[in-house]
């Protein structure tokens, strides 16, 4: 706990643009939106992002474009004799006609709220819950929608709905590759253990009750200036009243968070607890260090938990690291297939001759059928941001990130407990930039997983056979777990000049068979 710095929390008002979770139930319910209303407020936001040195708004304004232009090419073309329209009109009524979602529309408007989520500023997080009301005025079973909506209600800390949202998601789904039902069981484990935080100062402090209900800036203020005076006997029930009342008024989690935060720092100050930066001022009003120790540690459950859900064994089963070199002795001497999530995979009957290689490797949301992919798995190949096939038993998980930050977080909230024996530590990260230092100048597009995997098998160059199984670089299509397979190809990697690497260093190739040693 760091030391509280001297911020007043924020009193919300009725007419607040992001009103508080418990005061409200229109955050939960999807409120009917037409899609013109949604463009119109698209264009508008378009026309108030300016160039600037924030580069998630800057991805926004260029999804915006992106939608904008995508609507404007379908109306120039929904008078002409398109078989199936993209987007159309709805039979005429008597208050007009509405236009109505159709696919070529769903996505770039969907890529707008992410965007938008991503940006975390409160006119963005308006912008893309709006998104999801239009989404699911139309298609109340988009799966996207109901993430989309459920993350941007956590982002406004209105958890409640969010949980809601994200059940939507779930009741749609088969496989939970975002890992969100392990997020839904850290909201409410977080929720429960705040309220036994808040509980256990009410039960601490009966003085408190008198500012139950007062304004939160006042209570906050005075409490502060009380503090800074050195009469904490009379701050904490101000300080604690604030807190009760932020509870009581449904603020959103993050300010609750953030004011228990500043109250447990000066708690400890006072206290003169070591590496506190305060010396003990007589009584501190909590008992006992034992008590403010328990608070603490509630504290810190209820953010751990919401970050990750809750976690029967929070050392992952005895995980132990890899670094290269070890990771290099572990495969030197054996025979590698690497299986590619492709069709011609999936359609394919090569079964036993995977599994009979000493390590399988496999991708990301990877698929198994024993007579078509072989049934081993030795190595799981996965970009950090979604979590599919994470709970698969294996021996080695590599898990590839471009930025150290997203990856450790990922790995913190996605990786399973028992589900793999050694794992990838940051020396194996982003192989193809940091071990290899290719640069984006000389590779500007982003690294697949299995082009990462595949550079850093050659690169390490110990395998006495290294084959590639269906990579046909997607022309066949995509074989992946049913929810991964509404992810689209994504157009961010490059495949031409992957499969030109390839082949430039394949001794040979049949149509299922790529052979580099």
């Amino acid at each position: 706990m760091t030391k509280a710095r001297t911020r007043w929390p924020r009193q919300r008002d009725a007419e607040d643009s992001l009103p508080p979770e418990g005061g409200t139930s229109h955050l939960a319910a999807v409120q009917p939106t037409e899609l013109e209303t949604c463009l119109r407020a698209c264009a508008a936001h378009s026309g108030k992002l300016v160039a600037g040195l924030d580069r998630r708004r800057t991805a926004l304004a260029e999804a915006l474009r992106n939608l904008l232009a995508t609507h404007a090419g379908m109306e120039q073309t929904s008078s002409g004799a398109s078989p199936i329209p993209l987007l159309r009109r709805t039979a005429k009524g008597g208050s007009g006609s509405a236009l109505v979602l159709g696919d070529k529309l769903l996505d770039p408007l969907l890529a707008v709220g992410n965007k938008a989520l991503d940006c975390g500023y409160e006119d963005e997080l308006k912008l893309a819950i709006l998104i999801t009301d239009t989404v699911l005025t139309q298609r109340k079973r988009s799966r996207a929608g109901w993430r989309l909506r459920a993350r941007t209600l956590e982002a406004m800390g209105a958890e409640t709905a969010a949980v809601e949202a994200y059940e939507h998601y779930l009741e749609l789904t088969d496989e939970d590759g975002f890992g969100v039902a392990a997020k839904t069981a850290g909201l409410r484990v977080g929720a429960e253990r705040q309220g036994e935080l808040l509980r256990k100062l009410e039960r601490d402090c009966p003085e408190a009750a008198a500012f139950v209900g007062r304004s939160v800036t006042d209570s906050w203020a005075e409490g502060l200036e009380l503090h800074a005076r050195g009469d904490w006997n009379e701050a904490r029930p101000r300080l604690i009243g604030a807190l009760l009342t932020q509870e009581r008024a449904g603020t959103p989690v993050p300010e609750i968070q953030e004011a228990l935060a500043q109250y447990l720092g000066l708690a400890l100050e006072v206290s003169g607890a070591a590496g506190s930066g305060g010396s003990p001022r007589g009584n501190a009003g909590t008992g006992d260090l034992a008590l403010l120790t328990d608070l603490i540690a509630l504290y810190a459950e209820q953010r751990r938990t919401r970050m990750r859900g809750p976690i029967a064994d929070p050392t992952f089963g005895g995980v132990e690291w890899t670094t290269l070199g070890e990771f290099r002795n572990r495969i030197a001497g054996k025979s590698i297939c690497l299986i590619a999530n492709s069709q011609r995979v999936g359609t394919g009957s090569m079964g036993a001759e995977i599994d009979a290689y000493d390590l399988v490797v496999r991708f990301n949301s990877y698929k198994i059928d024993p007579s078509a992919t072989g049934k081993r798995t030795d190595i799981h190949a996965t970009i950090h941001k979604h979590g599919f096939n994470w709970d698969q038993k294996v021996h080695t998980r590599l898990v590839f990130g471009g930025t150290s930050g997203d990856w450790k977080y990922s790995l913190r909230n996605r990786l399973v407990p028992g589900a793999q024996q050694y794992l990838g530590d940051e020396s194996l990260r982003w192989p193809l930039r940091d071990i290899g230092k290719v640069g984006a100048d000389v590779w500007p597009a982003i690294p697949t997983s299995g082009f990462n995997m595949l550079w850093l098998l050659d690169y390490l160059d110990v395998s006495t056979q290294l084959d590639l199984i269906g990579f046909d670089f997607y022309e066949s299509g995509a074989y992946r777990l049913p929810a991964a397979m509404k992810m689209p190809i994504t157009s961010v990697h490059e495949y031409t000049s992957e499969k030109a690497w390839v082949m430039e260093r394949a001794q040979s190739v049949t149509d299922m068979r790529i052979r580099l040693r």
